[in-house]
């Protein structure tokens, strides 16, 4: 017997119910699908914000108690030019790293002559920095970049006195490009350090906690107003593939281990807080979103079946009279809510794709929380939900089917050919 044949003539029957169920079942696999893959595409622009336009990286690599005592007693934690020298030379090594560059961190106070202000500096090589924010360029394009426009693309070599501030700090001080500015800072001995440096650009951090506080400078600049001279606080490592992070973590930590180098490693998702909070937030309101769409199919599906049942009581009746065995008859209104939902959710994803290609070709934006510049709404397809969701809904369909045929394939025969 052809259930599926059978099926399809089922739902032709009823077809007003049958295409108010089916649009209740597309539209809620539109809304989950589109979400999805609104979500997608926020994932993938923090992490590519994360890793090249706050120049992250994959891997941060310091030694053991850096990230919880560094603070306290920097010096003690700080790599020698030999344990930099020696663990870069392990590290670049393996097959995926593609760029080990030192840094340091430094924070003190800056002025322009005549206020002062406090101010938290990433100290970077210029060549590297440039090389780990290239990919953001090539993976968003420049237009989507901006943000970080006048920031370590303005660091030069050539010009170690030359920094980048924040627009915030920039603003605040009213230092424009080319103007001169005075750093002052603490040295590893606890004495007072100054050095006067120009501003090569201003760039946007794109959060309203860090554009007022923050700067890029030549790592060489830190190392003076710090004196640690070739010293690091830790290496940024820039992998080929992103998914290689965490294999590759494993697989270096063994090997420095085995080298002797008490280290400690993290990846780019576990310094940006952020990342975290947002990815956790967005799942959170997937998961809620998810559950009431499936309720309503659920609920549609339920009810259009049961319907269904009732009306086709007699025909039940005969079918099991002429032979067909109660396995039968729920195999075959099983097969009809889940053809119905099959249908659905391809109905959806034309309706999702649709969608996608309107909102993606409007151009709209808007500022986010706790951001200082407008970002694009675009909708990415979500492969892997998508398929997770279909799969899903047409389960949950023909579960809802089940219910009630069951409970008419078990009615006798005589009482099912008089039901009225």
């Amino acid at each position: 017997m052809n259930f599926l044949a059978l099926a399809f003539r089922g739902l032709l029957r009823n077809r007003r119910r049958s295409l108010t169920t089916l649009l209740a079942i597309a539209l809620g696999f539109a809304a989950i699908a589109l979400f999805a893959g609104y979500t997608h595409n926020i994932y993938q622009g923090l992490s590519l914000q994360a890793i090249h336009g706050e120049l992250l990286g994959h891997l941060t690599l310091a030694k053991r108690g850096m990230s919880r005592e560094g603070k306290l007693d920097p010096e003690r934690y700080l790599m020698t030019p030999d344990e930099v020298a020696r663990i870069t030379a392990l590290v670049q090594e393996d097959e995926h790293v593609v760029l080990v560059t030192p840094r340091l961190t430094l924070s003190g106070i800056v002025s322009n002559g005549r206020a002062s202000t406090i101010f938290v500096a990433e100290g970077v090589e210029p060549g590297a920095a440039r090389q780990i924010h290239e990919g953001l360029r090539q993976a968003m394009g420049s237009e989507l970049s901006r943000l970080s426009e006048g920031g370590v693309e303005v660091l030069d070599p050539a010009k170690p006195d030359t920094v980048a501030l924040a627009q915030g700090l920039a603003d605040l001080l009213h230092l424009a490009p080319g103007g001169q500015a005075a750093l002052l800072s603490n040295t590893l001995s606890g004495q007072a350090n100054a050095l006067d440096v120009s501003v090569g650009g201003a760039f946007n951090t794109g959060n309203a906690a860090t554009n007022d506080l923050y700067a890029f400078m030549p790592l060489g600049l830190v190392r003076n107003l710090y004196d640690a001279e070739g010293r690091a606080d830790r290496l940024t490592l820039l992998l080929d593939d992103v998914a290689a992070t965490e294999a590759t973590r494993t697989r270096l930590l063994e090997k420095l281990k085995a080298a002797g180098f008490a280290v400690e490693m993290q990846t780019w998702n576990e310094l940006s807080a952020f990342y975290t909070q947002v990815h956790g937030m967005f799942d959170m309101i997937f998961g809620f979103i998810f559950g009431i769409v499936l309720t309503v199919v659920i609920m549609s599906v339920a009810n259009s079946m049961g319907m269904t049942v009732v009306e086709r009581t007699r025909e039940i009746g005969t079918l099991r009279a002429v032979g067909l065995r109660r396995a039968g008859v729920i195999r075959l209104f099983v097969s009809e809510a889940g053809l119905l939902t099959v249908l659905g959710c391809l109905t959806g994803l034309v309706f999702t794709v649709g969608v996608r290609w309107a909102v993606n070709g409007a151009d709209i934006s808007y500022v986010p929380p706790n951001q200082t510049a407008p970002v694009p709404l675009l909708v990415d397809l979500d492969l892997v939900r998508i398929g997770f969701t279909a799969l899903l809904m047409a389960g949950v369909g023909a579960l809802a089917a089940w219910v009630p045929a069951r409970r008419a394939a078990g009615q006798p025969i005589i009482d099912a050919l008089g039901h009225v």
